[in-house]
């Protein structure tokens, strides 16, 4: 007879309001599927980590978010294999003792950002941060990795933390945001310690006229597609290796399961990488009536505005902007109208779900069939063969083995698990 698997019940501590978490709940699932695990979940209906009663709890194992000082006051007292994750720490006094531990390395996480940001031509640079706070211990260390950076390099560097999301504190927030920018030195990268952090200070900018990237370079941690979504200017972002996290959490407690022990066990996970957006795309430009057209352009070109709409904006006639595009870019004001368009119907096309009709709309252009033509000029193929070569160009799903993901096999090799 098949020997039926033994199920264990599995609590998942987490807050799935959080991209950071809901990446690490799919990695946990993602390790459920392809592995012979089986386990019996439990988790809020809403999805929040809610830990009353949580020391009574009867089930078999825990893996828990411990960047929240509450869930590791609470589950201290919990008999039962727990593997907490979080953010790495330049102090190794900080981790949790004798408790294993998978982190997103933090250092990392700037330190791309950085590197993206010194790749685009910057000297200037900046951290936009959070307030301090317990609850916040992981951007103090994405503080002190952009400040041990720029201590390396010899730069001087810029911290706000400012004040945290509130209502009655919002518009004021705003305005402090906006003097900090302003006595920045331009032009100027910036790395905010989350893509929400970002957002704010995007949309400050798109607020006081400061143009983003001319002036300021942004780019957030995080790869959120809400952030995104809530912003004009498409929003940069270092891609998280949290769904390899929670692979490499569920294969520990899984071990734990069955008899290992990986007390002190420190793992901390590279990013994956940066979805490079217009938001840190920085390019020298040298007359401001171009950096101001840029700025128009990018926040209404799908809007169908024209030509004659960011002259007005920029406050000189439509001839004279031509000719500084012309000397600058050379290209129209017209072309680069067009660009915009073109690449957001081009970021929208690679959904699997998205329609040619409604992109045409959304981007702007007058008709599906204008949009066919300019496809055709400038990228030799229609929207559709568009779409159909970016999915066939799409890396194939991950095929995890039934005991552990290569990734997170190598991972644990290098910390002898």
């Amino acid at each position: 007879m098949t020997r039926v698997p033994t199920v264990h019940r599995i609590a998942l501590l987490f807050n799935g309001n959080k991209i950071f978490d809901r990446d690490i709940i799919a990695g946990i699932g993602e390790y459920l599927t392809s592995t012979r695990a089986s386990w019996d979940l439990y988790l809020e209906e809403d999805f929040r980590c809610r830990l009353q009663g949580i020391e009574r709890w009867q089930g078999h194992g825990i893996i828990a978010d411990f960047d929240d000082p509450a869930t590791c006051e609470a589950l201290a007292g919990v008999h039962l294999p727990v593997v907490a994750v979080g953010g790495s720490y330049a102090d190794a006094a900080d981790y949790p003792q004798a408790i294993p531990y998978v982190a997103t390395d933090n250092f990392k996480l700037v330190k791309l950002a950085y590197d993206h940001l010194i790749e685009a031509g910057l000297q200037n640079f900046a951290c936009f941060s959070l307030p301090k706070a317990d609850v916040n211990r992981w951007a103090q260390e994405r503080e002190k990795a952009f400040e041990a950076l720029m201590q390396r390099d010899g730069i001087q560097g810029h911290i706000y933390r400012g004040v945290g999301t509130s209502a009655p504190s919002w518009d004021t927030a705003v305005e402090q945001q906006i003097a900090w920018v302003r006595s920045l030195p331009k032009p100027i990268g910036i790395i905010a310690v989350t893509d929400a952090r970002a957002r704010q200070l995007l949309q400050a900018c798109l607020c006081a006229g400061i143009a983003v990237p001319e002036q300021v370079a942004l780019i957030g941690i995080d790869n959120d597609p809400l952030a995104r979504i809530l912003t004009r200017v498409p929003l940069s972002s270092v891609i998280q290796g949290t769904v390899e996290m929670g692979r490499t959490a569920a294969h520990l407690l899984h071990q734990m399961l069955h008899g290992a022990r990986f007390a002190d066990t420190r793992i901390l996970v590279p990013p994956a990488g940066i979805n490079v957006l217009a938001s840190s795309r920085h390019e020298a430009r040298n007359h401001p009536h171009v950096m101001q057209a840029m700025h128009f352009i990018r926040q209404y070109a799908c809007q169908g505005i024209k030509t004659e709409q960011v002259a007005d904006y920029v406050g000189i006639s439509r001839s004279s902007l031509e000719w500084y595009f012309r000397r600058e870019l050379g290209r129209s004001v017209h072309d680069e109208i067009l660009r915009f368009k073109l690449d957001a119907a081009k970021r929208l096309l690679q959904q699997a779900d998205s329609n040619v009709a409604d992109i045409a709309v959304s981007c702007g252009f007058t008709s599906v069939q204008y949009m066919h033509a300019v496809f055709k000029r400038e990228l030799g193929c229609t929207p559709r063969e568009y779409q159909e070569q970016m999915a066939a160009d799409a890396p194939p799903p991950v095929a995890l083995p039934r005991k552990k993901s290569p990734a997170a096999a190598s991972i644990l090799r290098e910390h002898n698990v």
